[in-house]
């Protein structure tokens, strides 16, 4: 066996081109057979030791799989030599290749390592609070920045002090290249110190037209779902620059607000006669109002008029809208909706031509938009229609059917 190796290698010194070719030839096979070796058995059996530690989740996001790369590339980097008849100038070009090669994919498994530390601090209960994720973008610019000074400096076999030394002249320079990046990571530090956002707000940009959900926040863009499911990306700068409404502190509160007026036709305001005091009394939510109510009227009737009450004009009485303005008061507080411990006000407005406004002002017990609408869908829904029973009229611009209704009851006059 020997004696035909030494007869093989005699033979084949004679060939140089052929001897060159086979050389470089076992030494490219040997390095696909470690890679295999190594993607094949190594890496799968520490994936499925990965699974059996995290009891499922082995997703390392490539750092492993990456790093395996390396592999091959140091076989032929360390056999390179055993490839006869090579030029020196190739093999220096070869050598710088893999060197460059090397660099590339340890940055690569550095920025798939940050990935995996994004994913694992996301699980913490703060994440959404403070999200890293636009720091870790931060850190991968700049290692792809000294990464590709490293390749540039290998490749052209100088020392990478030389472009380092060069940074700056060129600071202006990448300063015009990241001004976006700069003026994000800013930004980015501004919203996280101060907990401006946070994923999950609900955030409203009137100037954008942004209404929704923020998804995700990076280091240049704010991603939100409008609440008509399409997305809008902003950038993130704009939420320092521009006027940002965040929800979520009514979310927080437990309760939402309502503000709401009803325009109460001012012609239909007036004094409560007898007929309609009595039939108010019947209202379980009046019980005990009036008697206090006119007793208090009177006794300030005697102090101030020495009238008592229905005999002057200038006396106090009850009005049908101070009257029905209680009632809201009182609804408020005995509707399972509303929220007890947070601020209760009805209120009158300035009048306008459209009629007197009654200002409702009270929060829901919940944030839900769906059930708050419903509340406040509810609560209205009663006011309007009580309403008439103490002789007030809710205004109503007149429309063409208000116009024929007229012009019928002149007909039959």
């Amino acid at each position: 066996m020997e004696a035909i190796i030494e007869l093989w290698q005699l033979w084949i010194t004679e060939f140089p081109l052929l001897e060159t070719f086979v050389y470089a030839s076992g030494l490219l096979v040997f390095a696909l057979i470690v890679n295999q070796v190594i993607k094949k058995i190594l890496l799968r059996g520490f994936y499925r030791f990965l699974q059996h530690l995290t009891q499922g989740h082995s997703d390392d996001f490539g750092v492993v799989k990456r790093l395996t790369n390396i592999a091959p590339a140091l076989v032929i980097s360390s056999g390179l030599h055993l490839v006869p008849h090579l030029p020196a100038a190739l093999v220096s070009v070869i050598l710088n290749v893999i060197s460059g090669f090397i660099i590339l994919t340890i940055a690569l498994a550095i920025s798939a390592a940050l990935d995996v530390v994004n994913h694992l601090y996301n699980r913490r209960a703060d994440a959404l609070r403070k999200p890293i994720k636009g720091y870790l973008q931060v850190v991968k610019i700049v290692i792809y920045a000294l990464s590709t000074l490293l390749i540039i400096a290998t490749l052209i076999d100088r020392s990478p002090l030389i472009l380092f030394s060069g940074l700056g002249a060129m600071a202006a320079v990448l300063m015009l290249i990241f001004q976006d990046t700069l003026l994000s990571l800013v930004a980015s530090v501004q919203i996280s110190s101060g907990d401006m956002i946070r994923v999950g707000d609900w955030v409203e940009i009137p100037a954008l037209g942004v209404d929704g959900d923020v998804i995700d926040i990076a280091l240049h863009t704010v991603k939100i779902r409008n609440f008509d499911k399409t997305t809008t990306t902003v950038p993130i700068k704009r939420f320092i620059s521009d006027a940002v409404k965040n929800w979520r502190g009514m979310q927080e509160s437990g309760g939402r607000r309502i503000k709401r007026s009803l325009l109460i036709d001012q012609q239909s305001i007036g004094f409560l006669d007898t007929e309609r005091m009595q039939h108010l009394k019947d209202f379980r939510l009046m019980y005990g109002y009036f008697d206090s109510k006119i007793d208090e009227l009177n006794q300030w009737n005697k102090r101030y008029i020495h009238a008592k009450a229905g005999e002057a004009a200038d006396t106090r009485r009850l009005t049908n809208i101070g009257t029905f303005r209680v009632y809201i008061e009182r609804y408020l507080r005995n509707h399972p909706g509303v929220n007890q411990n947070m601020l209760q006000i009805v209120r009158q407005l300035q009048p306008t031509p459209e009629g007197l406004p009654l200002e409702i002002y009270c929060f829901t017990n919940t944030t839900a938009w769906v059930s708050y609408e419903s509340i406040q869908s509810d609560i209205f829904d009663h006011l309007l229609a009580i309403a008439p029973e103490f002789g007030l009229r809710v205004y109503q611009a007149p429309s063409g059917g208000d116009f024929s209704a007229f012009a019928g009851l002149r007909l039959q006059s």
